[in-house]
């Protein structure tokens, strides 16, 4: 079944056609044949904005999980012979802080909708039962339709090749930099940790990169609004940590005194 076509679903489908048509038009005088690619950073811009408070309130959670690794630890070694009973202390220390394990994949689940409507925008041939022009629509020359799989395919170059290549450069040096970032402000993992855990956390390490493959399949538009918001997640996040740490270190400091 096509997810598109479901009446909801297609109705917000043409609801952001005119969003993005509408901007685009407006931005034509300015942008020329890159207006609608243009309308993409804008909308992906304005998103990111919205969400600031979340990257603000998970920053934050960030600094409380170091804070707790100390007494995380100190659970795991007293009750690592009881599983059960080990989760369920965890989880009332996360809930005592108010902080969850997980708390670092909102900002993707939220903006999951969003990069399923632009991937429909730029694939289907009709919207809620109109043509889609959006199709026609080009950043330098490469339609914002085609992926970089299928320019692959035919096994000849062109400047869609060279703009995708250049997108996707810039996705994985941004997944490279957040992956030692993250690393480098993770919490240390106990003494207890058992060997193939500490595997897993080493692959996870790594996730960042799953979106160079992600971007290498969509359509260029949806490619260019993951070149943004994860350009704007690492640069957001390098800003509040910096700025969050003294408060981090007040608040530390004040429980410590308590």
């Amino acid at each position: 079944m096509d997810i598109y076509s479901f009446a909801p679903i297609a109705a917000v489908l043409d609801a952001a056609y005119s969003v993005v048509t509408a901007l685009a038009h407006l931005l034509e005088p300015l942008a020329g044949g890159a207006s609608a690619a243009i309308a993409i950073v804008f909308i992906t811009l304005a998103l990111r904005t919205a969400l600031i408070p979340v990257g603000v309130s998970q920053v934050k959670a960030e600094f409380t999980r170091r804070r707790i690794a100390p007494r995380l630890q100190e659970i795991q070694k007293k009750y690592r012979k009881n599983p059960e009973l080990l989760q369920k202390k965890m989880m009332e220390l996360y809930a005592h802080e108010k902080t969850s394990p997980l708390a670092g994949m909102l900002p993707t689940l939220l903006q999951a909708p969003v990069l399923s409507i632009v991937y429909g925008l730029f694939i289907l041939p009709t919207v809620n039962g109109h043509s889609n022009a959006l199709l026609t629509e080009q950043l330098f020359g490469a339609s914002l339709g085609t992926s970089f799989g299928q320019l692959l395919s035919t096994g000849a170059f062109s400047i869609d090749l060279v703009v995708y290549a250049c997108l996707l450069a810039v996705i994985a040096a941004v997944a490279f930099t957040q992956r030692r970032v993250a690393m480098r402000f993770a919490a240390p993992l106990p003494d207890t940790t058992l060997p193939a855990m500490a595997r897993l956390n080493a692959w996870l390490s790594w996730l960042p990169f799953i979106t160079v493959v992600f971007a290498a399949i969509v359509p260029l538009a949806a490619t260019l609004y993951l070149t943004v918001t994860t350009s704007w997640t690492l640069v957001e996040r390098v800003l509040l940590r910096r700025r969050l740490a003294p408060q981090a270190a007040k608040s530390d400091r004040a429980i410590a005194g308590a």
